[in-house]
């Protein structure tokens, strides 16, 4: 089955640090540009960083800019989201998407490009 699993979502304290994880299955996932988005309660779903095939590309959205690190080990056929001084307003369903193909960043996380594979999320809670 063609797939990709987020795990790693907890409860986690204001200030305190999480690692998401994606794994793909079925398909070998360095063809692909990988994302993180995600959607809070009554919000619209928002990109969150992005990172290239081979990893030497990243891009974050600027309400993460700084606390969140994007990278990937293609051996594992897993993509990571290292969420650090997390924050109330992080919050949220976490989605990973991938994309094979030509694209920019901001356009990646800005949701102009339809995806290949979507995640079913994992859910990232951060409160005291």
């Amino acid at each position: 089955q063609l797939q990709l699993v987020e795990s790693g979502g907890d409860l986690v304290q204001p200030g305190g640090s999480l690692r998401l994880s994606c794994a793909a299955s079925g398909f070998a996932l360095d063809y692909y540009a990988v994302g993180w988005f995600r959607q809070a309660p009554g919000k619209e779903r928002e990109g969150v960083s992005c990172i290239s095939p081979s990893g030497a590309i990243t891009y974050y959205a600027d309400s993460v800019k700084g606390r969140f690190t994007i990278s990937r080990d293609n051996a594992k056929n897993t993509v990571y989201l290292q969420m650090n001084n997390a924050k109330p307003e992080d919050t949220a369903v976490y989605y990973c998407a991938a994309r094979s193909g030509s694209y920019d960043p901001r356009g990646f996380i800005g949701g102009v490009y339809a995806m290949d594979y979507w995640g079913k999320g994992t859910l990232v809670t951060v409160s005291s």
